[in-house]
């Protein structure tokens, strides 16, 4: 795993900032997982999990102060960044990524049920992932090419999280 995320941040400087867990503990499913995460800003991270299954990478704005959830609403409600939104989960969904997180089970407050992006709106984080599989090219170079694709992918998603979530919009 850390020779995997070194690989990763020499092939892109925004990935120097990472942690890795899971790796070097002595309980007996310590080998089985290892997780990493790279910080791209306050409560949004790129993720690498590794077990016994293979890969799997994906993008995560989670465990965020009651701010920051109010910064998403306000951007999805908002027709320009909501829209945008949308179009990159749309596309991330036709990737074969799978959208998830903390959800309200009713519609939020103060916006109507029918909302075009209420779906979007019940969240209290955001959680993009995909399975790459365990076949014959993860114990080589290529799957660091594997996650650096992925994680191309999914940069539209976590830049959107990070200029309209994590930092204080104009």
């Amino acid at each position: 795993m850390i020779e995997l995320l070194n690989t990763l941040a020499d092939a892109d400087s925004a990935y120097e900032d990472f942690s890795v867990w899971g790796y070097g503990d002595v309980l007996l499913e310590a080998w089985q997982r290892q997780h990493a995460i790279v910080r791209l800003a306050r409560n949004v991270e790129l993720g690498v999990r590794f077990d016994l299954d293979g890969l799997e990478v994906g993008v995560a704005w989670w465990y965020a102060p009651a701010v920051q959830i109010g910064r998403y609403r306000a951007a999805v409600a908002e027709s320009g960044s909501g829209r945008r939104l949308t179009g990159i989960v749309r596309k991330l969904e036709r990737e074969g990524f799978v959208i998830s997180g903390d959800l309200l089970k009713r519609p939020l407050r103060g916006y109507p049920a029918d909302h075009p992006r209420a779906r979007l709106l019940r969240h209290r984080s955001v959680i993009a992932t995909r399975p790459l599989g365990c076949d014959d090219w993860i114990h080589t170079p290529a799957a660091a090419d594997r996650v650096v694709s992925a994680f191309s992918q999914l940069r539209p998603l976590a830049r959107w999280l990070v200029e309209n979530v994590s930092r204080p919009r104009p």
